[in-house]
């Protein structure tokens, strides 16, 4: 057996901008929380690299299907200066690719599936968080792991999932087991590659927005979903299935708010033909929403939209939850929340409560989420696309197949 495969690895100088500041979590010429102010001159190449081993706790996963997520193309994507967009946790190099399945291919010892409470024996369809919480800092043991001290993150700072195989601690793996009921061997995979962005989307509208917790997001409540990214869509199916009563996307994008509608959205806007305040106080019958999901990355255009509506509209405690990443500031009038009992929430990841096993129950019993994969492509055609998306808003979500390969 061969002990080498194909990677798409990023690469990057470090080169900080004045301003930057070495953290606590930060390593200096290797890691930092502030990509985007620090790392410069991104390049993508398809290499060699090892086949990792799997140590104790540790699984080795041979990936069949991983897809294209905004951060992959925002780390890869270089502004005017030569910095990446992506603002977040990174460490290069690393192979990119965090939102994958595959099967058990080796188990070190102490590693066990959390659906049979055994060891994994291998041949097991899988999934895997990206975010690798380490269980012993203060927010995980509050329970909040999603924002771990210690946090690493598969496919930013630690190797991912755009190779052959990949290396991942076994508490962040789960089973697909319940999709076989409904799916088929093929459609398992794709559907396991897209459990990571729709529980992103779950933590946002569901976790973090506290469905019928504290004056949140309950059953008939309208919601308005800003971005037709995957995220967005993926929240159209999410609020739909938790009961809704109007979903509306707003998305320019014609293919895109098609796909809306399709996965759960009742009525689309197009915010550079229509005058969003209006549209959404016609559909809502001037009660706007309670939830405004920001998930545009563009705060500063869709923030100001959504503050003048919160002010019109009939319904109180609006929350506006934030799971674009972005550098920039958000222009918050504090009258509005104030007058209007308004809320700005961030959210970001998807660990704990529960949610990836309710994701793919969800997908188990009839959510269907494959209609987001518009695109299959190779290992070789990733950095092509990867520079082909800073524009093309076409594809949903582009989708490696490395079962093909």
């Amino acid at each position: 057996m061969s002990t080498k495969m194909r990677a798409v690895v990023l690469n990057a100088d470090w080169d900080p901008k004045p301003e930057f500041k070495l953290g606590p979590k930060d390593i200096e010429g290797r890691q930092t929380y502030l990509g985007s102010k620090v790392w410069r001159n991104p390049k993508v190449a398809v290499e060699e690299r090892d086949i990792p081993k799997a140590g104790p706790g540790e699984v080795v996963i041979e990936v069949k299907a991983c897809g294209i997520c905004g951060s992959d193309v925002h780390m890869a994507q270089p502004d005017d200066q030569g910095y990446i967009f992506y603002p977040g946790l990174t460490g290069f190099p690393t192979v990119l690719g965090h939102e994958f399945s595959g099967v058990i291919v080796e188990a070190g010892p102490g590693a066990f599936d959390k659906r049979t409470n055994k060891p994994f024996k291998g041949g097991e369809a899988v999934c895997a968080e990206e975010m690798l919480w380490c269980g012993a800092c203060q927010p995980c043991a509050d329970g909040w792991p999603n924002h771990c001290e210690r946090l690493d993150e598969i496919g930013f700072n630690v190797d991912g999932a755009f190779a052959k195989y990949i290396k991942v601690p076994a508490r962040v793996v789960w089973n697909l087991e319940p999709l076989r009921e409904r799916y088929s061997d093929e459609e398992v995979f794709l559907l396991g590659s897209l459990v990571e962005p729709t529980s992103v989307a779950y933590n946002a509208v569901i976790e973090r927005s506290g469905w019928g917790i504290l004056g949140g997001i309950r059953p008939g409540d309208n919601v308005v979903i800003c971005g037709g990214g995957p995220i967005g869509i993926a929240a159209c199916a999410v609020l739909k299935r938790q009961g809704a009563a109007r979903v509306i996307l707003s998305e320019p994008e014609p293919a895109r708010a098609e796909l809306g509608r399709k996965m759960g959205a009742d009525y689309t806007i197009n915010p550079l033909q229509e005058d969003f305040t209006e549209r959404v106080l016609e559909i809502t019958h001037g009660y706007g929403a309670a939830l405004y999901l920001e998930a545009t990355g563009l705060p500063t255009v869709v923030y100001p939209q959504i503050e003048k509506t919160i002010w019109e509209q009939k319904t109180l405690n609006a929350r506006v939850m934030v799971v674009a990443r972005a550098d920039a500031k958000m222009p918050v009038t504090g009258e509005v929340l104030q007058v209007r009992r308004a809320q700005i929430i961030g959210a970001q990841g998807h660990s704990g409560h529960g949610t990836f096993p309710r994701v793919i129950e969800s997908m188990a019993a009839g959510m269907n989420m494959l209609p987001m994969i518009t695109k299959q492509i190779t290992l070789d055609e990733v950095p092509q696309n990867l520079v082909t998306l800073r524009t093309d808003r076409k594809e949903c979500k582009i989708t490696v197949r490395l079962d093909k390969e």
